[in-house]
């Protein structure tokens, strides 16, 4: 369509313009049907072997946030502090 006509038509809300959006996919270099694992950690008996070199690693993830800290815990003599006291109310 014109640009005029195409700008009248949008004006009167008949007509919608739409963005498409499409991607090829094609095979890499790498493309393999087969799963191969990646090692996580590097063991004394790969460095004496050698065999560390051609095995594929896992790269490691610098922004992982991990495990979050154990924290929140009564202290021991706390423990027991707050045991007796129960123990005592216990007996009146």
């Amino acid at each position: 369509l014109p640009e005029r006509d195409r700008a009248e038509l949008k004006r009167r809300k008949l007509l919608l313009e739409t963005t498409l959006k499409s991607y090829w996919i094609r095979k890499g270099s790498a493309f393999s049907t087969a799963v191969t694992r990646q090692e996580t950690e590097l063991t004394p008996e790969m460095i004496a072997t050698g065999s560390w070199q051609q095995r594929p690693f896992k790269p490691y993830n610098f922004s992982a946030l991990g495990l979050p800290p154990a924290c929140g815990h009564l202290h021991p003599l706390l423990k027991v502090r707050s045991q007796l006291r129960q123990i005592f109310l216990e007996m009146g």
